[in-house]
């Protein structure tokens, strides 16, 4: 009997087909989009690989390419990401923890509680510009309402102590590392949110049955189960946040600086600062430097997402 004859034969070729045809079309977009990652990532290691070396990480910037470095913004960069990291990932978790595990039964509560889910998701989507101008207003100026950074109503420390802080904080490390932290919060809120919502009820029913407060079993049972995806949330974030430009920009308002930071409330560049103001020069020699920094961005990010996939590796196994 021919496919003519049987409509269900018909069907199900068709099918087939557009399955088929999917798959192709998802293997030709994968390999086009590689294919073009590999083609930057070749021009990049073909121009930046000329200054790639000892000056380019032990010396500040130079009008010299050959003597111009990206020590100072690589520290910044460091000062800012872990500022970041070390506020935004507890934050992060601990928002997803309450907003999944401790749902409240209330109407009033639960509306309330769909309202705030509802705005962490859009947050997600806001340009990363928007954050820079609410950290500027927030951080660096606090609204006006404490003075004004040249003189602050409160320190702590002096400006020989790392953990040196003033209200208000100023055009420092530490605003720059809360503005990286309202940027990478929604995603970390939303991925951590998913990897709970990934563990079995049955895990949660289990724990319960066995005398354990909502509070231990959450600490006990489901965040331990959480881990690996919330460290791959945590990967995106810190990824997305080391390569912020605009909002750094907006509250450093420095891109040539020749010192490292030497305390929280200090002034600082970060390397994507460096690395633009580098490619707007006319000189093609800049032009080669900003890739060699490019190159030293990757592998600065390539060693923040080993450590976080050697610690998602550790819980998953």
């Amino acid at each position: 009997m021919n496919n003519t004859a049987n409509p269900s034969a018909t069907a199900r070729t068709g099918r087939f087909f557009k399955d088929r045809l999917f798959v192709v079309l998802c293997l030709l977009s994968a390999g086009v989009c590689i294919a073009v990652l590999g083609v930057l990532l070749a021009s990049i290691i073909t121009q930046g690989v000329e200054y790639l070396g000892g000056p380019l990480l032990k010396n500040p910037p130079s009008r010299k390419p050959e003597k111009a470095g990206i020590y100072p913004a690589m520290i910044g960069t460091i000062w800012i990401c872990s500022v970041c990291a070390l506020t935004a990932i507890p934050l992060g978790v601990g928002t997803a923890i309450l907003l999944e595990e401790f749902k409240p039964g209330n109407k009033i509560l639960v509306r309330l509680h769909g309202f705030v889910q509802l705005n962490i998701t859009n947050l997600a989507g806001v340009p990363s510009v928007v954050y820079g101008i609410l950290g500027m207003t927030v951080f660096v100026e606090m609204f006006k309402m404490l003075g004004s950074a040249s003189d602050p109503i409160w320190t702590l420390g002096t400006t020989d102590n790392w953990y040196y802080i003033q209200l208000p904080f100023g055009r420092g490390i530490l605003a720059g590392g809360l503005t990286l932290m309202l940027i990478v919060l929604p995603i970390i809120i939303v991925s951590s949110q998913e990897a709970l919502r990934a563990v079995p009820n049955s895990l949660r029913q289990g724990s319960l049955a066995l005398g354990s407060t909502r509070w231990q079993m959450v600490w006990n049972t489901t965040l331990p189960a959480a881990i690996p995806g919330i460290m791959t949330g945590t990967i995106l974030a810190m990824s997305r946040a080391i390569g912020e430009a605009a909002p750094i920009l907006i509250i450093a308002g420095i891109v040539y600086i020749t010192f490292t930071p030497e305390h929280l409330m200090d002034d600082f560049t970060a390397m994507p600062l460096q690395i633009y103001d580098w490619a707007g020069r006319p000189q093609e020699s800049f032009h080669h430097l900003a890739a060699s920094g490019i190159l030293v961005l990757m592998a600065i990010l390539l060693t923040f997402n080993t450590v976080a996939v050697i610690i998602r590796q550790k819980f998953q196994g």
